[in-house]
């Protein structure tokens, strides 16, 4: 026999002998097994997503049809955008942040410029938040809040000490820039998901806890204040008269109720129509039209699903976030680096927190503000970042398991 016929023979594998350790195998078992595992994890994600996505075409439907449409039209496109996002290693996303930093920056100073015709930045209840694009508008506070994971996610990459005080302060210092301009604009709902977002990744990045907690009291006593004492000078007199309602709601004070705390009182309403089972298509569109609840089809898409599907309704709703956060953060403890730890931890924070902050002040538990359910609200710049975000996070989750990067282990870049 040829030397070359013998080298295209396939190698016999013969078995370890008796008592050889099987450490190669067992590694082997597990990277198959943690690899399985992400990938079923993460379509659970995916799924979770698109059926809140539908459950909130047919909730529009029941009293904006027109919008339904629309929705369904960017439902197909929201799929697109997060498989162009799962796509390439997102490891590789780290090169583009500083120009996606810059851009981002120049969006939200454009929506602010004074002297831009109204026809391109649309202002909307008194707020400059929307560029118009022709089929849709953009909202620069959408994008934002992605980029800003991004950046913060591939700072913290670099072991930044963040269990120092000056390292533990210096990410709120950065993080005020966007907040800053988005409060200009004004949108206080945008504004608010930062914080818990910002915490969540100073926790997984190995901030102390004690810092956290000093922290957390802080802002416990920063609300009371909000709350419960008079800050006209800081807060814009339309949020400030958001707040009053809420506290006199919880009172049962209602001499707001057709004033300031009109559209509190109308969802609250509504959402106690719904009672256990809801009250159907039909009934659910005529309460709707003669409550007169505004923005129905957009931030307080909650109030539908409550009167149209009852409590139960509301239940699956809330149960589906509850499901895509597990997911998102199983995927995210078993990401093969920190940048991948970091990025999906921030991208379902920010979700869950704009869920929290929706549908808590559609049921009267916080004040009123711009904020959309992700996935249910209608909103094309809206549902398509909310699915940028899923397809970021399945970017993560789909990637081959394997040991930490070297510079990780030795800590150092």
């Amino acid at each position: 026999m040829s030397a070359t016929q013998k080298t295209m023979e396939p190698a016999v594998q013969t078995p370890p002998p008796p008592g050889a350790p099987k450490y190669k195998r067992s590694m082997k078992n597990f990277l198959i097994n943690r690899r399985f595992q992400l990938r079923w994890i993460s379509a659970i994600v995916v799924l979770t997503a698109l059926a809140l996505n539908l459950i909130g075409i047919i909730a529009i439907d029941t009293t904006e049809p027109g919008f339904a449409r629309k929705q369904a039209m960017f439902l197909p496109l929201g799929l697109l955008v997060a498989a162009i996002a799962a796509s390439p290693d997102y490891r590789r996303l780290r090169r583009w942040v500083p120009a996606l930093c810059v851009l981002v920056l120049f969006l939200l100073l454009f929506v602010l410029i004074p002297f831009i015709p109204t026809w391109l930045v649309r202002p909307y209840n008194g707020a400059r938040r929307w560029i118009n694009l022709g089929i849709t508008d953009l909202q620069p506070s959408e994008l934002a809040k992605v980029v800003w994971v991004l950046a913060l996610a591939a700072w913290f990459r670099l072991r930044w000490n963040v269990r120092s005080l000056q390292g533990f302060l210096l990410p709120f210092v950065v993080t005020a820039i966007p907040m800053g301009l988005i409060l200009l604009e004004p949108d206080l709902g945008t504004a608010l998901v930062f914080v818990p977002t910002l915490l969540a990744l100073l926790l997984v990045a190995g901030a102390r806890i004690s810092h956290l907690s000093i922290l957390a009291l802080v802002g416990i006593l920063a609300i009371s204040a909000v709350l419960f004492t008079p800050v006209r000078g800081y807060l814009k007199d339309h949020q400030q008269d958001r707040i009053e309602a809420l506290i006199a709601q919880i009172e049962g004070d209602d001499r707001y109720r057709d004033d300031i705390g009109y559209q509190g009182d109308r969802a609250m309403t509504l959402v106690g129509a719904g009672g256990l089972t809801g009250v159907g298509r039909e009934h659910a569109a005529t309460l709707l039209r003669f409550n007169h609840l505004p923005e129905e089809h957009n931030d307080m898409i909650f109030a539908v699903v409550a009167c149209r599907w009852g409590l139960l309704g509301s239940i699956v709703v809330w149960s589906l976030f509850l499901l895509m956060a597990s997911a998102g953060f199983l995927v995210a403890a078993l990401a093969r680096d920190l940048f991948g730890r970091l990025l999906a931890t921030g991208l379902v924070t920010l979700l869950i927190s704009q869920m929290v902050i929706n549908t808590g002040m559609t049921i009267g538990l916080l004040p009123i503000t711009g904020m959309t359910l992700p996935f249910v609200s209608a909103g094309g710049s809206s549902l398509l970042t909310a699915w940028l975000m899923i397809g970021l996070v399945l970017n993560v989750g789909l990637r081959r398991p394997r040991r930490m990067e070297r510079w990780e282990v030795a800590g150092a870049n």
